[in-house]
C-alpha cells in the first residue's frame, strides 16, 4: 500500500508543538465566552440544520480538508492487502467499546458514586456515556492520525467503513443499551455528518490534488494549509465549552465524577487496540490511527442525539460535553505515547 507523505519531527509546526497549551487556553476561553457573552454563544448554537451546527461543521471541515489533500485515492485498493488494522478497528468499535462504556457507566453511577448522585441524575449521565460509547470518531481522528504520521488513505477507509456501519448499527445498539425500543435517532444528522465531514472534504481534496498536479506542489500546499486543522480544532473546543460553560462552573464535582469512567474507557480501549495491532504486526502508520479511532468518539453526534432525546440542559447532554473535555487531553497524551513507541512496530511495507 502506498504510504502518504509523513512530516519529520523537525517539520512539526508551531501550532502542533504547543497543541496542549492551545487546547487548555481554548477550554478557558470557551467557558469565559459562555459566561460573559451568552448571546453570542446562543446565536452560534441556533445555527443548526438537522441538528448539525453549521459553525462547528465549517470548523471541522477546516480540520479535515488539509488531511484529505494528502489522500492518494489510488492507494485505497491497497487496504485489502493489509486488512488487520481495519479488523481491529471494527471489532473494538462495534463489538467491545459500546458495551464496556455502558458497563462502566452503570458500575460507577449506580454503585460507586451512588451516595453522591441522585438516581435520576445517574440515569441521565449513564445515557450520555452510552451515546458517547456507541459513536466512534469520524472527523477528529484525521487530526490525531496526522499527528502520529498515520496513513491518511487508510485512515479515510477506516472512518468511512465506520460511518457506513454507524448508519445501521448506532440506533439498535443505543436502544438496546438504554433499555428502550422507541429511541429517536436523527438519521438525517448521520447522513449529513457523513457528507459534511468525509465525502465533501474528500472530493475537495481530490480536486485540489488534480489541480496541483505534482507531488512537490501537493506537499507545498499541504504545508501551507496544515495549520487550518489545528485552528479548526481549537475554535471547535471554544464553542463546545462555551455552550456548557455555565453548567461546568456550577457542577465541578459532577464533571470530575463523569470523567472517571470516560478516562478508564479511553485508556482501556487504546491499550486493547494498540496492543492487538502490535500482536498482529500491523505497521505503525496504520496501528496508531487504528487505536485512535478505537479510543475517540464522534462527540458531535453524541451531543446532538443527547440534546434531541433529553434536552439541551440535561445530564445526558452534560456527559457528552464532558467527553470532549476528557478526550482532547487524553488523545494528546496517546498521540505522544504512540509517537514514542513507533520503533516497537514493524517497518511499513
Amino acid at each position: 500500500m502506498t504510504e502518504t507523505t509523513a512530516p519529520s519531527d523537525s517539520a512539526i509546526g508551531f501550532f502542533e508543538r504547543y497543541l496542549t497549551l492551545w487546547i487548555a487556553l481554548a477550554m478557558i476561553a470557551g467557558i469565559a465566552l459562555g459566561s460573559f457573552a451568552p448571546g453570542l454563544v446562543n446565536a452560534i448554537a441556533a445555527a443548526e440544520v438537522y441538528s448539525i451546527n453549521l459553525v462547528v461543521a465549517v470548523l471541522i471541515w477546516a480540520m479535515v480538508y488539509p488531511m484529505m489533500v494528502g489522500v492518494d485515492f489510488g492507494a485505497v485498493s491497497g487496504v485489502a492487502r493489509q486488512p488487520k488494522g481495519l479488523l481491529v478497528t471494527l471489532v473494538v468499535n462495534w463489538l467491545i467499546k459500546p458495551f464496556t462504556m455502558a458497563c462502566l457507566a452503570v458500575l460507577f453511577f449506580d454503585t460507586v458514586f451512588a451516595p453522591w448522585i441522585a438516581p435520576e441524575d445517574a440515569a441521565q449521565y449513564t445515557a450520555g456515556l452510552i451515546l458517547l460509547g456507541a459513536a466512534p470518531c469520524t472527523a477528529m481522528v484525521f487530526v490525531w492520525s496526522q499527528l502520529t504520521r498515520g496513513d491518511a488513505t487508510y485512515t479515510l477507509v477506516q472512518v468511512s467503513v465506520n460511518d457506513l456501519i454507524m448508519v445501521v448499527a448506532f440506533a439498535p445498539i443505543v436502544a438496546f443499551l438504554l433499555g428502550v425500543t422507541d429511541i429517536s435517532v436523527p438519521w438525517s444528522t448521520l447522513v449529513l455528518a457523513t457528507l459534511l465531514y468525509v465525502v465533501l472534504p474528500l472530493i475537495a481534496g481530490l480536486i485540489t490534488r488534480r489541480i496541483l498536479g505534482s507531488q512537490e506542489a501537493i506537499d507545498t500546499f499541504m504545508a501551507r494549509v496544515k495549520p487550518l486543522s489545528i485552528i479548526g480544532l481549537i475554535a471547535t473546543v471554544v464553542i463546545l465549552f462555551g455552550l456548557q460553560g455555565e453548567v461546568i462552573l456550577a457542577k465541578p464535582m459532577v464533571i470530575a465524577l463523569i470523567a472517571v469512567p470516560i478516562l478508564i474507557q479511553s485508556y482501556g480501549m487504546f491499550a486493547l487496540a494498540y496492543g492487538a495491532a502490535h500482536m498482529l504486526k500491523v505497521p505503525h502508520r496504520i496501528a496508531a490511527p487504528c487505536a485512535m479511532i478505537a479510543t475517540s468518539n464522534f462527540f458531535e453526534l453524541a451531543v446532538a442525539v443527547a440534546i434531541s432525546l433529553f434536552g439541551l440542559h440535561s445530564g445526558a447532554a452534560l456527559a457528552t460535553v464532558v467527553g470532549v473535555l476528557v478526550e482532547v487531553p487524553v488523545m494528546l497524551s496517546l498521540v505522544a505515547f504512540a509517537n514514542r513507541t513507533r520503533s516497537k512496530f514493524p517497518v511499513a511495507s
